[in-house]
């Protein structure tokens, strides 16, 4: 039994919405992040980045404290708003063959723990107390969690019917993604919505595994701290992005790898194939064809890698091929534990991503690189249904949310 509340958003007023909304932070450059914040006065990165006022840059606590009280300016100068009545916020972004139709919502950190939300990646703990105690001191969550669930007619044809409306946001960002919001909040709307997710088993975690986390450590804390906590209570609860499963989009993530772990190619060839049949290919690039294959770029060369059928699975997290690749060749051979942190390894995604995989070890950055086929869903909810975790960098998941558009307040 899945909980999804609707809740009184902080957003954008109309004629600034295409201002404030933001990409992720981590998604700029450093010359693009500095135009934006010197030339866009309402941009959501002055309230992340709230040090640019000062000309300084500043860290910690410190940025925390400064981050709230970008946030109120918002709200004073009347570029954020908080709505009047609980709501759900139909999201739809749309390019080209891509669109993805979902809905913002709060989420239940009881859900989370009792694994109702479910979950395919380890968390680190420091990360996730750095972000309770930021969540702590600002007061709000701007960044949803992005979570899928099975297509649901009876949800599929709420959202049909509410989008026949004049939506409240409708731009295009430079990007040429094309964002448009509706509020959904008639009672009627509202029950079917909060019944349908009722009656489902589980929710998927597809990105935010950290954000989640953290609103549950958080939730602790603030339950600890309230005598008279009754667990309706604001921060019981995250807000979450949901889409049907069929409306999401996984890609994969190369593997670059600096040396051969002392090996010559030949040497490195002849370690292989203890788990792989091995063709070279004349044709360049070349991808992956199906699942357990692997393309590998080595000196110039490309080769196709084909498991031998005599391999052994265990579970559904051995038959993921980035586990494969890990304890096949990663590991044993080129001596990579930590996928992580190893400075070793790269990774790369993007559609011209074999490209600049074979360029970076033609130029010597890397000695090799592996290409790998996008991580299924299925794959990724028969993992999280075992209680797996898969190595990290296994998938890289559209739609990227704007911030801004819609917060949570705690």
């Amino acid at each position: 039994m899945a909980v999804v509340r609707p809740f009184k958003a902080i957003r954008p007023t109309r004629d600034k919405v295409s201002f404030v909304a933001s990409r992720s932070y981590e998604e700029y450059s450093d010359e693009e992040l500095k135009s934006v914040l010197q030339y866009n006065p309402f941009s959501f990165l002055h309230i992340i980045n709230p040090g640019f006022k000062f000309h300084k840059s500043i860290t910690g606590k410190d940025r925390f404290h400064l981050v709230r009280n970008r946030y109120l300016e918002f709200l004073e100068e009347n570029t954020l708003q908080k709505e009047e009545e609980d709501s759900f916020y139909l999201y739809q972004i749309e390019k080209d063959d891509f669109k993805s139709l979902g809905f913002f919502c709060a989420c239940s950190v009881s859900d989370y723990r009792n694994d109702i939300i479910k979950k395919h990646e380890d968390t680190i703990k420091q990360r996730e107390e750095l972000f309770a105690e930021y969540l702590h001191t600002v007061g709000f969550n701007a960044e949803p969690v992005l979570m899928t669930y099975a297509d649901n007619s009876a949800v599929w044809e709420i959202f049909q019917e509410e989008i026949q409306r004049k939506p409240m946001y409708d731009f295009t960002t430079t990007d040429r993604f094309n964002h448009s919001l509706w509020k959904i909040s008639n009672k009627k709307a509202l029950t079917k919505l909060e019944t349908a997710f009722a009656q489902m088993d589980a929710l998927y975690i597809a990105d935010g595994h950290h954000r989640s986390a953290s609103s549950n450590l958080l939730a602790k804390q603030m339950e600890s701290e309230n005598k008279g906590h009754t667990g309706d209570e604001p921060y019981n609860y995250f807000m979450a992005y949901l889409i049907p499963e069929s409306q999401i989009r996984i890609y994969e993530f190369n593997r670059m790898v600096k040396d051969l772990n002392g090996y010559s190619k030949e040497e490195f060839l002849i370690q292989l194939d203890e788990h792989f049949r091995i063709e070279k290919q004349e044709e360049a690039p070349i991808k992956p064809s199906k699942k357990h294959q692997f393309s590998m770029y080595l000196g110039g060369d490309f080769y196709s890698l084909y498991l031998r059928t005599n391999y052994i699975f265990s579970d559904a997290l051995s038959r993921l091929d980035t586990q494969i690749l890990y304890k096949t060749i990663l590991e044993p051979i080129l001596g990579i534990t930590d996928l992580r942190n190893d400075e070793r390894i790269s990774y790369g995604h993007g559609k011209n991503n074999l490209i600049q995989m074979k360029d970076n070890v033609d130029k010597g950055k890397f000695a090799v690189g592996f290409s790998l086929l996008p991580t299924t869903i299925e794959e990724i909810k028969a993992i999280a249904n075992a209680g797996l975790v898969m190595p990290p960098k296994s998938t890289y998941i559209e739609p990227k949310l704007r911030s801004g558009l819609a917060i949570y307040e705690l």
